[in-house]
């Protein structure tokens, strides 16, 4: 069996960790998992110890300094010269250490708050595909996924407030179409796509789960499940699309 090659942009704690440790469970997938601290990453360490050096590379990579990105675009390079999936799960809504929340009304707003949004939520994502999709458009079947929020749909947008996270996911839902549109000129069978996860008990939703029904709050494990189950579904024809964790359209 040939093995798969997949990339995990931010897989070093939350929905990324899940997603490699998922990923894992199939003997015949090779991983690279990025981290802006590699020295740091105790779990994803964890992880390759028990899958082996061979199964999961651990690669330093920071999304919001291209130089970073072209460094771990190398490096992963130079181990597979290809790649078959790629997902993108760094998101900012909050810092605490900055200040950072999500505004309720115009007057929250600060310009280095909208501004770290959309290093991390599309500037990111955006450099990302602009380094590594040559490694992705081999002709064959691949995904190229980042993962998006509902929050960003404009057509969706009925309640109002968290105006940095709700631009900056608009923004990367359109660089996500722009880029699929290119990306189809060069391979068919390249989707790229943007993928919401729903609410998941991770640090990026742990001030805001009071409002969440139980019932609706997965766990790291259930949504990578959930969103890897997504991407075995996909055909070139949904490249360009926002899909939710239960393979469904949400409008731009």
């Amino acid at each position: 069996m040939a093995s798969k090659h997949i990339l995990i942009q931010g897989g070093a704690r939350g929905l990324g960790l899940a997603l490699v440790t998922q990923l894992l469970e199939d003997d015949a997938t090779r991983v690279s998992a990025t981290t802006r601290h590699p020295e740091h990453a105790d779990e994803l360490k964890a992880l390759q110890a028990r899958a082996g050096d061979d199964r999961l590379a651990i690669v330093a990579l920071d999304i919001t300094d291209e130089a970073s990105i072209e460094q771990a675009r190398q490096e992963i390079g130079e181990r597979h010269p290809r790649l078959d999936l790629l997902i993108n799960c760094a998101g900012l809504l909050h810092d605490e250490a900055s200040g950072q929340w999500p505004e309720k009304r115009l007057a929250d707003i600060q310009p280095e708050h909208f501004a770290a949004s959309f290093a991390v939520n599309a500037t990111g994502p955006a450099l990302m595909i602009k380094h590594f999709s040559d490694l992705m458009t081999h002709g064959d079947r691949a995904v190229l996924a980042s993962i998006s929020a509902r929050v960003g749909s404009i057509s969706d947008n009925g309640y109002g407030g968290w105006y940095g996270y709700r631009a900056s996911k608009a923004a990367q839902n359109q660089l996500t179409r722009t880029a699929a549109i290119e990306l189809a000129r060069r391979s068919k069978r390249l989707i790229c796509v943007g993928l919401h996860p729903g609410t998941v008990d991770t640090d990026l939703s742990e001030p805001f789960q009071k409002r969440v029904p139980e019932k609706q709050l997965q766990t790291p494990i259930q949504a990578a499940k959930h969103l890897l189950g997504v991407v075995a579904q996909l055909t070139p024809e949904d490249t360009g699309q926002l899909f939710d964790w239960a393979g469904k359209k949400i409008a731009p």
